[in-house]
């Protein structure tokens, strides 16, 4: 549906968009007015001319999606929300950045109605814009032609910095390669960023050309031409063999008269003298701040209403078409609400009591959960052959094969962990990328932000240790384990054998509140002598009890192929009279955020905690306490065979026995 007012209305509702913006800046004293004074008209008309939405149902699974990559300008989004009917009001926008706001300074996904993810990072948003295109495609494909989801596009506003950024290099080359063709971005190239003029530092860039080779289709339109830029938006829906970049050259700041074009304007409120000459400039009224005129309110309800009578009409369209292909309905609903069997641990469980390295253990359950679970795909960067992380027979994802479940990221990571973001962000996937545990530094920012935005995805790291052996300190991760736990709502898991890898992809497949991190190693492990009567209800609590020898006053706590080591020097220590707990911690989050009588269970007062751990382990004092002992890795790596790291290292069953008996004599 194509709303066009006439050029006054037009030019009015648009100032709307500007001047609220620039008074939430200005009310908040913070925040970022230029990029949404100088965008309003692109935004204007695509909200109205070409998105398709329904404010009382923001998660309607056709709509198209809207993405602000260049978060700072939230002013911008949540302006449109109000004027478009999302549940984001006058208020709303007087408290922006406030404590307790729905609008907060940057859009933050689950937080305020219609917002789509959580952007900010620069980069970032493009990246899951690429993802969310690349959902639709696969899922579009999966379902067969004329289905529900079929149809929408994916639009983005992008940035100087966006671009700049090297995930979006890492992004758009991927997308150009899947040639995403419902992939619509409108580009901001405003040429200032914070320091001032983008001459600064990216004067020597061709972006037209640059995308070009990417495989994107690449057009010029000037910001304040609204005919120009809808004709471009046009275009672009119409070329769905590749995806669009929009180049719209504006103003950042348009209608500041002092600052508009000057980098002053970009992270800072006008200010009172300039806010009134921005009014003046524009032909607004000076009072009352926050003002929507009643024939700009009035033009948007009409929009709205051609936006819900689309709406209506697709759900006719979707329910004849559930009625004719009842299979593929099926799916869909699986794909939906990621739909796991209620006894998805217990099917994993079955035959998984072996010894392995544990990427390949991982590897036996990813092929049962593929089978379990239609919403799960996988992808890793690079490294499938040695990460082990492909769903067999599921195909590789290309232009000609959207309907596979394998995506072949390439040496990509952050783009990677950005694009699972956005397959998570529909909801209708459940996504997990694999690399070597040491590259998890390349994808930290998109873990940190699914973390923040509660993201279901799930990250396959192998290699987890210095135990990978001769490829040496720079393949080997000391400190990772202890970064990846310090960021909030990550589950990091590091299972010890078949059974407790089973558990840990059960666990990240049930998750639904944050990304979770399977944590595996290169090497074979040890197989791990557990009680007749375990309970693999105790071990998802996230720290269980392996062996509780009568007389104990020690407790040994592992991870990982670490475990198989604790248990071996257990048995040195009993029989040299020392009799000692095992305990396996997979996931130290877990088992800490139980309740003090499970922990306790575990690990009872008074009992002296040693934790072994091959790994930086500053995180485990805590659970270790003053008088504890931590038995971990002080600096890097080294290139040699594991048999002979594990010994200069002190993880050898004896070595440890040694350190844990030094310890107690102290």
């Amino acid at each position: 549906m194509s709303q066009i007012p006439s050029t006054a209305l037009a030019e009015k509702a648009v100032n709307t968009i500007r001047m609220l913006a620039a008074d939430g800046v200005q009310k908040a004293n913070s925040g970022h007015p230029g990029m949404p004074m100088g965008a309003a008209d692109m935004a204007f008309v695509l909200w109205t001319r070409h998105l398709r939405f329904d404010p009382s149902e923001p998660r309607w699974i056709d709509r198209d999606r809207f993405l602000l990559s260049a978060g700072h300008g939230s002013m911008l989004l949540y302006s449109l929300l109000h004027l478009a009917g999302f549940d984001v009001t006058l208020e709303d926008l007087k408290t922006f950045r406030q404590a307790g706001s729905r609008t907060p300074g940057h859009p933050e996904f689950g937080h305020t109605p219609g917002v789509e993810i959580t952007s900010g990072p620069l980069g970032q948003g493009f990246a899951n814009a690429v993802g969310m295109a690349l959902g639709q495609a696969m899922l579009s494909a999966r379902l067969g032609p004329g289905n529900p989801v079929e149809d929408h596009f994916v639009y983005a506003i992008v940035s100087d910095g966006d671009l700049m950024e090297g995930v979006a290099a890492e992004a758009a080359s991927l997308a150009g390669h899947l040639k995403l063709g419902r992939l619509v971005f409108l580009y901001d190239d405003n040429e200032i960023t914070i320091d001032g003029h983008t001459a600064l530092a990216f004067a020597g860039e061709d972006v037209t050309r640059r995308f070009e080779s990417y495989g994107w289709q690449v057009q010029g339109v000037d910001g304040r031409d609204r005919e120009g830029i809808h004709r471009a938006i046009e275009t672009a829906k119409g070329d769905l063999s590749r995806p669009s970049l929009i180049r719209v050259r504006t103003i950042i700041g348009y209608g500041a008269p002092n600052k508009q074009g000057k980098s002053s304007v970009h992270g800072a409120p006008l200010g009172e003298d300039e806010l009134k000459a921005a009014k003046e400039f524009l032909g607004w009224p000076q009072e009352p701040r926050f003002l929507v005129p009643d024939d700009v309110r009035a033009f948007w309800a009409e929009v709205v209403a051609g936006k819900k009578a689309e709406h209506s009409a697709w759900k006719a369209r979707a329910d004849a078409w559930r009625a004719a292909n009842p299979d593929a309905a099926r799916l869909l609903d699986a794909h939906l609400n990621r739909t796991v069997p209620a006894d998805l641990a217990s099917k994993l469980l079955e035959g998984a009591d072996a010894s392995d390295a544990t990427r390949k253990l991982s590897q036996g359950m990813i092929q049962k959960a593929a089978a379990l679970v239609p919403s799960l795909v996988g992808g890793s960067a690079d490294l499938a052959e040695s990460n082990l992380t492909d769903i067999k027979g599921a195909g590789s994802v290309s232009a000609g094969a959207l309907a596979a479940r394998n995506v072949h990221y390439g040496i990509r990571e952050h783009a990677m962990g950005s694009i699972a973001n956005g397959l998570a962000y529909d909801g209708n996937h459940i996504p997990f990328v694999g690399t070597f545990f040491v590259f998890s530094d390349y994808m930290k920012p998109p873990v940190r932000i699914a973390a923040l935005a509660g993201l279901q995805t799930i990250y396959v790291w192998t290699h987890d240790s210095i135990f990978l052996g001769e490829d040496g300190p720079t393949h080997q991760p000391v400190e990772h384990l202890t970064a990846a736990r310090a960021i909030p709502n990550l589950h990091v898991v590091r299972p010890a054998d078949g059974l407790e890898t089973a558990l840990a992809w059960a666990h990240a497949l049930t998750r639904r509140e944050g990304p979770t991190a399977l944590v595996l190693t290169r090497q074979k492990v040890a197989k791990i002598e557990r009680p007749v009567a375990f309970d693999p209800a105790k071990a998802q609590r996230g720290g269980y009890v392996i062996a509780d020898p009568p007389g104990a006053k020690l407790t040994l706590v592992a991870t990982g192929s670490e475990l198989a080591t604790a248990q071996g020097a257990a048995a040195l220590l009993a029989a040299k009279g020392v009799a000692a707990r095992l305990v396996s911690v997979p996931c130290l989050t877990c088992f800490e955020g139980q309740p003090e009588a499970v922990r306790r269970e575990v690990i009872p007062a008074g009992q002296r905690v040693a934790v072994v751990e091959a790994g930086r382990g500053i995180e485990w004092w805590k659970l270790a306490g003053s008088d504890g002992l931590v038995i971990g890795i002080d600096g890097f790596g080294a290139s040699a065979p594991e048999k002979s790291l594990a010994e200069s290292y002190g993880f050898t069953p004896a070595r440890v026995a040694e350190r844990v008996q030094t310890w107690l004599a102290g």
